[in-house]
């Protein structure tokens, strides 16, 4: 068939098709670091992406020319590709934006940790040293995560990566265990106060690890999987997906759905690497 003729024909296909390369170009560039300079807080690459991804979804959902239900149902599913196609708070990041944004959860980190280390108080005494002998590393690996962080947005070189990258599995394997650990507590309320004090952590330190994983390699990846011995599917049970929506939606400023649905790809990203 004549292209010309196609276009013509089919133009609410046409037109998807068209906003989907766009979507994936942007992908592309971002991931490449490619931003086209600034737009307001963001990049004129991200903010070309959550245009195309916007008109993408509105034209997927346009009644005016009664198209076949076959023809909606594959422009439905082309319109829900491109929204799964950017990774969660993530898009255009850079190895320095990767790390500013580290950073700027440093207070809520390190609030997240002065929880857990006053909530032994609250615990029953045996409970209390089993939540105790958990999170004993907590403070000084999130310190070093931070100075890492810091250390990486200051030079981001391969060495400050690779040291990120290490710091961010150490963290996360010290609260993944805590979990654990946790969980085992006999007592209701005890068992109960442990997990939740642990989970802000954990929400914290998931995303900082998504952040990494993002500006990783394939080979730097596998490398941070093959340390990771307690695995994140093994603490999901343990987790407050709600809480954890919560946090992350009023650390970005966004709609709980959003983050909602951000925490789960991510999550869904992080398992698949091995993570």
């Amino acid at each position: 068939m004549n292209p010309i003729t196609n276009i013509w024909e089919h133009p609410r296909t046409s037109a998807a098709g068209l906003l989907i390369a766009v979507v994936t170009i942007a992908g592309v560039l971002s991931q490449q670091g490619l931003t086209l300079g600034k737009a307001g807080a963001g990049t004129v690459v991200s903010l070309i992406s959550a245009l195309a991804t916007a008109l993408l979804g509105l034209l997927a959902r346009d009644p005016d020319t009664a198209p076949s239900s076959g023809s909606t149902a594959k422009l439905g599913v082309w319109a829900m590709i491109a929204l799964l196609v950017p990774l969660p708070w993530i898009q255009g990041c850079t190895g320095k934006s990767m790390a500013q944004d580290i950073v700027n959860w440093t207070p809520a980190l390190q609030s997240a940790v002065a929880t857990v280390d006053a909530t032994a108080a609250l615990l029953a005494p045996a409970d209390a040293t089993v939540f105790a002998a958990a999170t004993s590393g907590f403070d000084a690996a999130s310190n070093l995560l931070v100075a890492q962080a810091n250390a990486y947005l200051a030079n981001p070189s391969a060495a400050t990566l690779a040291q990120l990258q290490t710091q961010v599995v150490t963290l996360q394997q010290q609260v993944n265990s805590a979990l654990l650990a946790a969980a085992k507590i006999t007592n209701p309320t005890s068992q109960q106060q442990a997990l939740t004090s642990i989970q802000a952590v954990a929400t914290i330190v998931t995303t900082i690890l998504s952040l990494v994983q993002s500006v990783s390699s394939k080979a730097q990846v596998a490398r941070m999987a093959a340390a990771s011995g307690v695995k994140l599917a093994a603490v999901q049970p343990y987790l407050n997906s709600a809480q954890a929506a919560q946090a992350v939606a009023a650390h970005y400023g966004e709609p709980v759905s959003q983050a909602r649905e951000q925490i789960a790809r991510a999550d869904e990203a992080a398992m698949q690497a091995g993570l």
